[in-house]
């Protein structure tokens, strides 16, 4: 295990690092942000983390939603997180460019919608369909992935604001269908993921509620982050 002993890490930032188990003792932790998926923390000896999911559920009644296990609440998530991506939209399209303005070396907002349009084809198209097809070309990726992991993207693209939403519209009115003829024992199965080495290969031995879990996770915590962005710009 590595330790750091009398150290000024002021203002360092840590990006998608592996934190698991670590023990900050004797710190001085002022005006810090973490953001990130945690569980089992505990500060000065108090486990924080129901505090922060209950407050998390009371910010936002839309998580709770997507944890439930009813179509027609999964329905309601979904139509939900609809319309707070077009509320968002609408605050986007009165400061044209904004959409590509970068915060703290984040995504911009189109990168998050190009993203969440990769999403969409990975865990809904691939994973809830069972269908393998190329992905759309200008939808985003993390970093590092493999070309052959991900037919048909264009890592050149460089599409408009509308363009994305064009497509982000016919992805969000082929789920609502989707989940409109959906039921419990529809959701249950295990997902039909196609037997290929295409993204995402630990999909398999899921079922579709899981992975249709995934795709409502990501639009909500990406939403989040595209505002938070949006209110420092503005």
């Amino acid at each position: 295990m590595e330790r750091f002993v009398d150290r000024d890490f002021t203002a360092t930032e840590f990006r998608e690092c592996v934190l698991d188990r670590a023990r900050f003792v004797g710190v001085v932790m002022r005006g810090a942000e973490i953001d990130g998926l945690l569980d089992d923390l505990t500060v000065n000896g108090v486990p924080v983390m129901p505090y922060v999911e209950t407050e998390l559920d009371r910010r936002h009644p839309v998580r709770v939603l997507i944890r439930s296990d009813d179509v027609a609440d999964l329905r309601e998530a979904w139509r939900q997180l609809r319309g707070a991506w077009a509320s968002t939209v609408e605050r986007l399209r009165r400061s044209p460019g904004i959409e590509r303005t970068s915060v703290g070396g984040e995504w911009s907002a189109i990168q998050t919608l190009r993203h969440l349009v990769f999403v969409h084809d990975s865990w809904f198209i691939r994973c809830c369909l069972g269908r393998s097809e190329s992905f759309t070309s200008f939808g985003l990726t993390t970093d590092g992935m493999p070309a052959e992991a991900t037919p048909g993207l264009d890592r050149a693209a460089d599409p408009t604001l509308d363009e994305v939403l064009a497509v982000r519209a016919k992805q969000a009115e082929s789920l609502a269908s989707w989940l409109a003829e959906c039921t419990a024992d529809d959701l249950a199965r295990p997902a039909p993921v196609p037997d290929d080495d295409v993204w995402p290969p630990y999909a398999k031995g899921r079922t579709v509620l899981e992975c249709l879990r995934t795709v409502l996770n990501e639009e909500f915590e990406h939403h989040g982050f595209a505002v938070r962005d949006l209110a420092t710009l503005e």
